[in-house]
């Protein structure tokens, strides 16, 4: 018997994607195991660190991999300016909510570490059609090139954060200032050269050989070990800037399941991690207030700033890009990566993600079935109606629209 359209509509599949399920289902599984086990003695290791930080590299590559660099064209200026001071003013506003609610310096990273938007779940948001393509080209723009920057903004920051906090020393992810910032740039710069300057030899070499199928094998294999290189010794290196911008350019075709796939097993181990943690306590208001905080912040960047930069949109697309926050694999992974130098970020950013994801679920949820506003007859009050008509407008409507004769025969004009 073939699905009705009601039915077919509350599949789980067609408003949330699998993997997104996954991530819940091992989100409870780290839960239950955390109980049982502690993994705080993990957070001091330097495996730990470097983990984190592969998964977060092959993240940020898959995001900025994937995206049309012919969509964006018309749209840089605004992709700039989303990606530089987008990101700025949201990790601003986030950060003094967090800040002068609490009282406590080392919120200044938690604010920076869930001001992008997550790729992942863009990419759900895409397959709707409450968007137009040109928005849809730019909100994945956006959500890809805002991930490095966070990171980049949350791993320097976080020197400045640990020593206010009162801690001694510097945090092992942290830049070091200035300099520290510096070298940085250096570091990612170098890292960039090295693999598009090996990307392009290996291309030229195999413009020159033979197109045998053994041949192609072969630059597939050497091409994939150049990306999982640069992956490794940007994971160690915390050098996301140069795996941001490699995306861009280091792209094959043969690379499309594998990345996906890569980028898939990324989003749940990260969910993994993250029940593991959230097992050991949770700081439910913090996390609240963070989420709502990261959920306005987008809003006011996207209603007030980002119309200046981009001209043309409809009025649903700006509203459609005011309430696309959405926090995932990129923020919790900061959070597992920060959890070393600043105990219970995770128990923080956790119920942060789960906050911000519920209040977009919410707004799509209105976006699609938007309430009407209507005068009703006698009253002065504007009154919420329903989408559905009432029996009345249904039997108007239906009804054909006739002419009565007059009395002389002669039909109204």
């Amino acid at each position: 018997m073939a699905t009705s359209e009601r039915a077919r509509g509350w599949m789980p599949s067609a408003s949330v994607p699998g993997i997104v399920i996954g991530g819940v289902g091992l989100l409870g599984l780290g839960l239950v195991v955390g109980v049982a086990v502690d993994p705080s003695a993990l957070v001091g290791t330097t495996g730990y660190v470097f983990c984190a930080g592969l998964l977060l590299a092959v993240g940020l590559y898959g995001s900025t991999y994937s995206i049309d660099l012919k969509a964006v064209r018309s749209d840089v200026p605004g992709v700039v300016a989303a990606v530089t001071l987008g990101v700025l003013l949201k990790a601003g506003l986030i950060t003094a909510v967090m800040v002068l609610s609490f009282r406590r310096p080392e919120y200044l990273v938690l604010g920076i570490a869930v001001a992008q938007i997550d790729p992942l779940s863009v990419a759900a948001l895409s397959r709707s059609g409450r968007m137009s393509p040109r928005a849809r080209s730019l909100l994945t723009a956006w959500a890809s090139f805002d991930d490095p920057m966070t990171v980049l903004l949350t791993l320097y920051v976080a020197s400045y954060a640990y020593t206010r906090a009162g801690y001694e020393g510097t945090p092992a992810v942290a830049g070091g200032g200035a300099r520290g910032y510096a070298a940085g740039l250096a570091l990612n710069a170098a890292l960039l050269a090295g693999v598009l300057l090996l990307w392009w030899a290996g291309r030229r070499a195999a413009a020159r050989v033979s197109a045998s199928p053994r041949a192609r094998r072969a630059g597939t294999a050497l091409a994939g070990l150049l990306v999982v290189a640069m992956l490794m010794l940007a994971a160690g290196n915390m050098l996301m800037l140069a795996v941001a911008v490699a995306g861009l350019v280091v792209r094959k075709a043969a690379f499309d399941r594998v990345l996906d796939r890569a980028v898939g097993g990324a989003f749940l181990a990260a969910f993994l991690a993250l029940g593991l943690f959230l097992a050991q306590g949770v700081a439910l208001l913090p996390g609240l207030v963070l989420g709502v905080a990261a959920f306005g912040a987008q809003a006011v960047v996207a209603l007030c700033v980002m119309p200046l930069f981009v001209r043309g949109l409809e009025r649903r697309d700006w509203i459609a890009l005011g309430l696309s926050q959405q926090n995932g694999i990129t923020a919790v992974l900061i959070a597992l990566t920060l959890e070393r130098d600043f105990p219970g970020t995770v128990a923080t950013v956790g119920p942060a993600v789960v906050t911000v994801n519920i209040l977009y679920g919410t707004s799509r949820v209105l976006l699609a079935h938007p309430p009407r506003l209507r005068w009703l007859p006698g009253h002065r009050e504007l009154h919420v109606a329903d989408e559905r008509p009432s029996p009345c407008e249904k039997r108007l409507a239906q009804e054909p629209l006739t002419r009565e004769p007059l009395a002389n025969g002669r039909s109204p004009a």
